[in-house]
């Protein structure tokens, strides 16, 4: 298998497992984190998902150019991933947090699945960066339409229209990652994330995800008017009663996830 996938105390990890090829996704490895992404979405026991990569170069070099069943051009741009690279990068549907943990170069469809995820931690050595016009490609997969999103005009225009890479230290002065952290702390680092989050409430942290992921483009008073499902079952929750009563008698709160 190219991608591990287990479940553990609630937390998902996903990790590619490509490091000979940069842990570059071809269209088997794509098809295997499709059916996990659907398969967490199934899920009610995952509260945070990890997404990893394995060995010390590279989190995800994008493509996998080398492999000659790779569909090219038109022909790529036509074929259907509604969740973008990876199945991540646009996915609207998948409202557990998901953390990318990445331990090297986040390239093309790499930095594409990063801005997919909801936290980005980064070991100090890791860089960014979309450089598809450099081999006459396009950030197809969510690149294109998320960059200026999440870190600003001038910068995102200022990583496409060149290609480079950015280093970790400078993706964290300008919004596109939450930390970058010496290699050594790096799991250290998400497992405080992962701990942090598993101690709200899970059906909160949903309603938070699928309210800020749906209502990016409405006005405020338009968002705050949505009645989502995410947000409807998180107000109707019994975690909603326990998160009061535990502070109330002054005790941490037992999540049930309903």
């Amino acid at each position: 298998m190219t991608v591990q996938y287990h479940i553990d105390d609630h937390v998902a990890t996903v990790i590619i497992d490509r490091p000979e090829v940069l842990n570059a996704v071809d269209m088997p490895t794509e098809a295997e984190l499709l059916r996990i992404w659907d398969d967490i979405e199934q899920r009610d026991d995952v509260r945070v998902v990890v997404l990893g990569a394995t060995g010390e170069r590279a989190f995800c070099a994008g493509a996998d150019l080398k492999n000659t069943s790779s569909l090219k051009g038109v022909e790529y741009w036509g074929a259907s991933r509604p969740g973008g690279f990876g199945g991540i990068a646009l996915r609207d549907t998948l409202d557990v947090p998901v953390i990318a943990r990445v331990n090297g170069l986040a390239l093309g469809g790499g930095l594409e699945m990063v801005l997919g995820c909801d936290i980005a931690v980064a070991c100090e050595e890791a860089s960014f960066g979309l450089p598809e016009p450099l081999v006459g490609r396009l950030p197809l997969d969510g690149g294109m339409v998320l960059l200026q999103r999440q870190i600003g005009f001038r910068h995102a225009m200022g990583m496409m229209l060149t290609g480079q890479r950015i280093s970790a230290a400078r993706a964290v002065e300008i919004g596109l990652i939450n930390e970058a952290v010496p290699r050594a702390e790096l799991d250290t680092t998400v497992n405080r994330w992962v701990q942090q989050m598993l101690a709200c409430a899970p059906l909160s942290l949903k309603a938070i995800k699928q309210v800020v992921r749906r209502t990016g483009q409405l006005t405020p008073q338009q968002a705050h008017g949505q009645r989502l499902p995410a947000l409807m079952a998180a107000l109707r929750s019994e975690d909603a009663d326990e998160g009061v009563r535990a502070f109330q008698q002054k005790r941490k709160p037992q999540w049930q996830g309903r």
